[in-house]
């Protein structure tokens, strides 16, 4: 009985996956799949539960919104600091950190009403992030290679999808019970950090640390300067900017442009995440279609692009969830596939250094959306109204990451190629 139900499971992930499906079976990639889900779990559990936690911290609507920035921006100087220590030190012990400081800074802040005390740990939260979504993207790239490692970038991608579908969720139930609760749900990072260090095998040999430790930051430097490396490391930047500006402005599209409410805006989200979990998962398939990738990020930043536009002209509801679509399609796509670009031509010393910086320029892209979009809004709003400046704001930041993400991509493309080397 059993035997005919492995064979099910097989053929179910083959259906879903394609021919690289076999991947899933791979105890190391599970491993990195289950401490995969902590990571989104840093933004997407607070984000819904920031109103909920101004009364029992005893601050204003705005200094509670801290609480976000406390656990972003450390990653953004962390995260390539963190590769090199990848790199030097293997990817398992620095993972194993990662999930013990995300655990125990999410954790400890059940505990406390002390505001500041509570930014401090969610800086814990932040440095702890830095270990480890860098370093899994970094982890799969050792693991794989070509149409396989697309598929495993797919796969990881949608977990985290995934995640945000039904965390926030489970911790709005929580936090109807107590606002506490939702805090304890970061206690799962502890069970995986004992199953990562009794379980996971290092994907990095002792040749390659010893490699990494006598390469210099002139080395990463000169590799990171190369124009290919350099407009892919950009280009993964935009799809970042593009869905947070998406997450930020589309409740002022619903609530107050298209009278809707706060729950329909929520829908957005929703769909948003659906597609870019689904198209994640098809991202070996997508690659596989193609001679060269090019064409498919292409796609994926046109869809992103006018996905977004469509949400900031839509007049109506189920408008902007066809917008939404586009851009949750074009997310989970591209930054599935720059991933597996950035490990596919980085040399196996340096990769958890480049990775990373892949990584930390995504976050800066993330931060300054907010407030590039405000500033536009706040700059026209004199001018031309409210409800203008917001659909103006959102247009003009789709047509000029749309343009900007192909010329990374054509300047990618007409570069001297980055053979990869074993390190």
């Amino acid at each position: 009985m059993r035997g005919g139900e492995n064979v099910r499971s097989v053929i179910s992930a083959a259906t879903l996956l394609g021919e690289d499906s076999t991947i899933i079976r791979d105890r190391s990639f599970q491993l990195l799949l289950l401490a995969n889900f902590s990571p989104p779990l840093g933004s997407a559990l607070i984000s819904p539960l920031l109103d909920t936690l101004v009364g029992p911290f005893a601050v204003s609507e705005t200094e509670i919104g801290l609480l976000m920035t406390a656990f972003t921006a450390p990653s953004i100087v962390l995260i390539p600091l963190v590769g090199v220590l990848a790199d030097r030190v293997g990817r398992k012990l620095v993972m194993i950190g990662g999930l013990l400081c995300f655990g125990i800074g999410g954790v400890a802040i059940a505990f406390t009403t002390d505001f500041q005390v509570a930014l401090a740990l969610r800086l814990l939260q932040g440095i702890g992030f830095a270990g480890l979504t860098p370093i899994i993207v970094t982890s799969i790239g050792d693991l794989y290679r070509g149409g396989a490692e697309a598929t495993a970038q797919g796969v990881r991608f949608a977990t985290s999808g995934f995640t945000l579908m039904t965390f926030p969720l489970l911790g709005g139930t929580l936090a109807a019970i107590a606002w506490q609760y939702p805090f304890f749900l970061y206690a799962l990072t502890f069970p995986t950090a004992v199953l990562i260090a009794l379980f996971f095998e290092e994907p990095t040999s002792e040749d390659t640390r010893q490699g990494s430790a006598d390469t210099d930051l002139g080395d990463l430097l000169e590799f990171v300067s190369r124009p290919r490396v350099a407009s892919v490391l950009v280009g993964r930047a935009i799809p970042n900017f593009l869905y947070t500006a998406f997450l930020t402005y589309n409740s002022f599209v619903v609530v107050q442009l298209i009278g809707g409410s706060p729950g329909e805006a929520g829908l957005l989200i929703t769909a948003a995440s659906v597609f870019h979990t689904a198209s994640a998962t098809q991202a070996g398939r997508i690659t596989a279609l193609f001679d060269s990738r090019l064409y498919p990020l292409l796609g994926a930043n046109l869809s992103m692009g006018a996905g977004f536009a469509v949400v900031g002209l839509a007049g109506s509801l189920p408008v902007a969830l066809i917008g939404s679509a586009g851009v949750g399609l074009g997310f989970g796509t591209s930054l599935s596939l720059y991933r597996s670009v950035i490990t596919g031509f980085t040399v196996e010393s340096l990769r958890g250094s480049v990775v990373s910086a892949g990584s930390a320029l995504g976050r800066v892209g993330a931060t300054v959306a907010p407030i590039v979009m405000g500033v536009a809004v706040a700059s026209t709003e004199p001018l031309i109204g409210f409800d203008a400046a917001v659909r103006s704001t959102v247009v003009a930041a789709a047509l000029l990451c749309g343009i900007g993400g192909t010329a990374c991509l054509l300047v990618a493309r007409w570069s001297p190629a980055v053979e990869p080397t074993s390190g």
